[in-house]
């Protein structure tokens, strides 16, 4: 124990270490924050045309949507990303970081794709009937009735993507890039720390403290959707 905290101590007073580290947190919450928009923005699309009213121009999307899905979720991230980085954008000079964050967000995408079509199930189907019965149009009930109700049921699922999509981004490490994780890798394997535990824990105190933030921001948002649904209710 007495040698762990000699060797946290040196990582954390030397400032070689510390860039490393802070270098590689960046590349990491850079990756983490495109591909998690990315994931939302095309998981949306894909959501709102695999939850539509069926017609016949929305048959081909539909099934090109419910195929991606299935195999996006159907294999392994670093398999994704293998496939990204040494087939589809095997181009010499091509940013790995720009390959790395497709990859996470097409990804993303799909089980994002999932919980916001899971969200928008989840509201009685009688609630847009009985719009369509007053008159309203689709867009409108879709925006003021089913929305709001689906982003309240979704938002807990949402943020446990956002925080898988930061973990998983440790596996870029595999296809060489400098992440927290590489970085992590990289101290521990240096003739002075000459051991893995203690950069690999400090790596993992990094994660903690972004998904900590996440968790704490998403209870936050939770809460005060709760309490406007108290004051609607009185």
């Amino acid at each position: 124990m007495e040698e762990f905290f000699s060797k946290l101590v040196e990582l954390f007073s030397t400032p070689e270490y510390i860039d490393s580290l802070w270098h590689g947190f960046l590349l990491t919450l850079e990756i983490a924050f495109f591909a998690i928009l990315i994931g939302f923005l095309l998981g949306t699309i894909i959501a709102l045309v695999d939850t539509a009213k069926p017609s016949a121009w929305l048959a081909v999307p539909k099934f090109i949507c419910r195929i991606y899905v299935t195999i996006i979720r159907g294999t392994p991230m670093a398999l994704q990303l293998f496939i990204m980085f040494f087939v589809i954008f095997a181009i010499r000079g091509f940013p790995q970081i720009v390959t790395a964050i497709l990859a996470f967000g097409f990804n993303s995408a799909a089980y994002t794709a999932e919980i916001i079509r899971g969200g928008i199930l989840s509201v009685d189907k009688g609630q847009t009937e009985a719009g369509l019965a007053l008159g309203l149009p689709r867009m409108v009930i879709f925006k003021k009735i089913v929305a709001p109700q689906a982003i309240k049921n979704i938002i807990p699922a949402l943020g446990n993507e956002v925080i898988t999509v930061i973990k998983e981004t440790a596996i870029v490490s595999m296809v060489g890039m400098y992440d927290l994780n590489m970085a992590a890798k990289d101290i521990g394997s240096g003739q002075n720390m000459s051991s893995y535990v203690v950069p690999m824990f400090t790596a993992a105190l990094f994660y903690l403290a972004v998904v900590y933030l996440i968790s704490f921001i998403i209870k936050r948002v939770e809460k005060g959707l709760r309490k406007s649904d108290l004051r609607a209710e009185s």
